[in-house]
């Protein structure tokens, strides 16, 4: 058997440190991002950590949503403010530390909308952007076809904020200047 480094070594702690990374995210991870943060401290193993989020899953302490990834029940949330205190230290603040990006790219990931459907008029694409009090921009048209909606959808999903200024500048402007 391999040495491993780091401070985390045992299921429980490893249940523990899943549930320390999901408490602090404001909305569901990826596997792969939270596979990450959770790996960051060099004595988790990829078997034991999977089997770890597999028994907080069944046990109901974390749900796997279909296509968004990983989120933290009320049950894991209250499970984990009870216990993540024994997580070291060290532990604790590195992985602090890594979380913050992420929680950043969820928290703004959670003001934009972009989806579409297919129905007898066609294939409808809704882009929608809050600014974390109501919503600011909601937009809806048809498109040729659900790969020019995929399509729109990512590039509103990458940069929602400057599609919004540019509505804004453009509906702004005089008749006159527009057409120039």
């Amino acid at each position: 058997m391999m040495d491993r480094f780091g401070f985390i070594h045992d299921e429980l702690d490893i249940k523990i440190l899943i549930l320390f990374v999901l408490r602090r995210l404001p909305g569901p991870v990826d596997s792969e991002t939270l596979r990450q943060l959770c790996m960051s401290d060099g004595g988790v193993g990829y078997f034991d950590y999977a089997e770890c989020l597999s028994e907080l899953v069944e046990n109901g302490n974390v749900r796997e949503l279909e296509d968004e990834g990983y989120l933290i029940t009320e049950k894991g949330a209250r499970n984990a403010e009870t216990v993540e205190s024994s997580l070291p230290y060290s532990v604790r603040a590195k992985t602090q530390k890594l979380i913050a990006p992420v929680q950043e790219q969820l928290r703004r990931a959670a003001l934009i909308t972009a989806q579409h459907t297919i129905d007898e008029n066609g294939c409808k694409v809704t882009l929608a952007l809050s600014d974390g009090v109501g919503e600011i921009l909601r937009l809806e048209f048809l498109c040729a076809d659900e790969v020019q909606a995929k399509t729109v959808k990512k590039h509103f999903r990458r940069d929602a904020e400057g599609y919004y200024h540019k509505i804004v500048e453009l509906l702004s402007q005089n008749p006159e200047e527009a057409s120039k």
